[in-house]
């Protein structure tokens, strides 16, 4: 699974400071989901903010898009430290204090508890900004960017100052990135343009290129002289050409752009966006304090989230067991316990744990995940497995289906259990992945799924859409090569269906990540 790490993240940023709370609550939004144990008062403020980012983006991007069903939302748990966002994301890199996992149904951000700010942003608003600027971009636009213009926007965008009247200064120049621009080793603008000459030019030491994203990307925005020339620019990738040679067509010389680009960073004065609060509709935002059972049982619910291993599984299900006992009609404590058996392989226990979840509160929607994920597994593990135990292990999906009709999960594990019984899937099978692949544009593992789908069942021109994201994703790594890989195959043979599909993918995936995870 893809983790874009928020490496710079500190533990002083955007809640306003407030005398630590006893008790957990829990802010619902349209785009937000957030677990903190603070001040009502202040997880509200923290909440509101995200809601009026996401606003601001939406007005400034022109893409307004629906709000996502309830579990598609972003949920983001504020812990108690750095240390322990380290020990969360599984790794020894003391710089990274918060990650973000972008997963259809589940996506999640782990940050430390929050400090104080006046509204002027500091590297930790910044962080946690840049990374959800990339999931709406991700969630709505029709048109793939690649890496430069991908982070130049999600830097463009998380430079953005809070007002107290409500307004939201956005696209200031990005202060964070000055010690970077004028001391770190320049990319050239014919680099950024032309990703093979970056790559080969690119060092082991610090560069500019987030830096020089940015002031190109802020340029492009504000220069009168290049007014559409990045949709251009993004239209031409769309029909096929490379982006050196769409570059080439709609920038023109790129020698006379570095130039202009130069000129443009020592003004000393650069454009910005002032959003007025009556341009940004007040968003509702829900505080709701938590139950004993439900606040007991979260610092498990946040493991098994981030996901675990298997002796991490035997630990939590342990507890899990323990805090049950004292609370054995608790829905959300059972839908933990359901989720730490099934991480232990305990199926049965699982579908026994998620049944008594539903019986106490039918809306569980992470029981019938783990029932459906358990009745899978099952499925699997049979020896005699048939048509008949995947049609059973639909069954909870399906159900869930009924109450959240835009839940992608449902459609993805319908398409599965036919599949996996070894039947064709139906068409509407197929176009229920697809839709899922919608409702998740960001879970780029679920678009890479679709793609190599489509492309065993004849319709790789229906893939290209699905390859493109992936391919130009700035994380992506070994999966955004092999994504370049089927575009490539699909360009000089478009009628491919699979054949040698493996092969393809396992090469693209031995031969090492293209970019750093940032």
């Amino acid at each position: 699974m893809k983790r874009l790490v928020l490496a710079a993240l500190s533990a002083a940023a955007f809640l306003p400071s407030a005398a630590i709370a006893a008790d957990w609550y829990k802010a619902a939004s349209p785009h937000f989901v957030v677990y903190a144990k603070d001040s009502a008062k202040d997880l509200e403020t923290f909440t509101t903010r995200l809601e009026r980012f996401h606003e601001a983006m939406a007005l400034v991007t022109n893409d307004v898009t629906p709000p996502p069903s309830p579990s598609n939302r972003v949920t983001i748990f504020v812990v108690s430290s750095e240390r322990e966002v380290r020990r969360l994301h599984g790794g020894d890199d003391k710089y990274v204090n918060g990650f973000y996992v972008p997963r259809a149904g589940k996506s999640l951000a782990i940050v430390p508890r929050l400090g104080s700010t006046s509204g002027t942003p500091d590297v930790a608003l910044i962080t946690l900004l840049h990374e959800y600027a990339h999931h709406f971009l991700l969630s709505g636009q029709s048109l793939t960017m690649p890496r430069w213009m991908s982070e130049g926007a999600a830097e463009f965008f998380a430079s953005s100052t809070f007002k107290r009247d409500g307004s939201i200064l956005m696209g200031r120049a990005a202060q964070h990135r000055g010690y970077e621009l004028f001391n770190a080793k320049s990319v050239p603008v014919e680099d950024l343009l032309a990703p093979q000459l970056y790559e080969a030019h690119r060092g082991k030491g610090y560069d500019a290129f987030y830096g020089r994203s940015w002031l190109l990307y802020h340029y492009l925005t504000f220069a009168p002289s290049r007014k559409g020339q990045m949709r251009a620019y993004l239209v031409r990738i769309a029909q096929g050409d490379g982006e050196r040679a769409a570059a080439e067509e709609v920038f023109g010389d790129f020698e006379t752009l570095e130039d202009e680009l130069d000129d443009y960073l020592d003004q000393r004065r650069i454009s910005a966006l002032n959003l007025s609060p009556e341009n940004l509709p007040a968003v509702a935002v829900t505080i709701t304090r938590l139950r004993e059972g439900e606040a007991e049982i979260l610092p498990l619910t946040i493991e098994s989230r981030r996901g675990v291993d298997s002796e991490a599984a035997a630990e939590i299900v342990t507890e899990a067991r323990e805090i049950a006992a004292l609370y054995p009609d608790d829905p959300a404590v059972l839908s933990e316990l359901a989720e730490a058996e099934y991480d232990a392989g305990q199926y049965d226990a699982a579908i026994a744990a998620a049944d008594r979840a539903l019986a106490a509160d039918p809306g569980t929607v992470n029981a019938y995940l783990q029932k459906g994920y358990a009745l899978f597994a099952k499925a699997r593990d049979a020896e005699d497995a048939s048509a008949g135990a995947y049609k059973a292990a639909r069954a909870p999906f399906l159900a869930l289906n009924r109450i959240e009709n835009d839940h992608p999960l449902p459609l993805v594990y319908y398409y599965r259990s036919f599949a996996e019984a070894g039947i064709t899937p139906p068409e509407l099978a197929v176009q229920g992945l697809e839709r899922a692949s919608e409702l998740a544009p960001f879970d780029l593992s679920l678009q890479m799924n679709v793609a190599t789908t489509l492309i065993g069942l004849g319709e790789g021109q229906r893939a290209l859409r699905h390859l493109q994201p992936v391919a130009y994703n700035p994380h992506g790594g070994s999966q955004a090569r092999a994504a370049h890989a089927l575009l490539a195959r699909l360009n000089t043979e478009p009628d491919w269906t699979g054949e040698n599909l493996n092969e393809v993918l396992s090469l693209s995936y031995r031969s090492g990540d293209v970019f750093a995870a940032h």
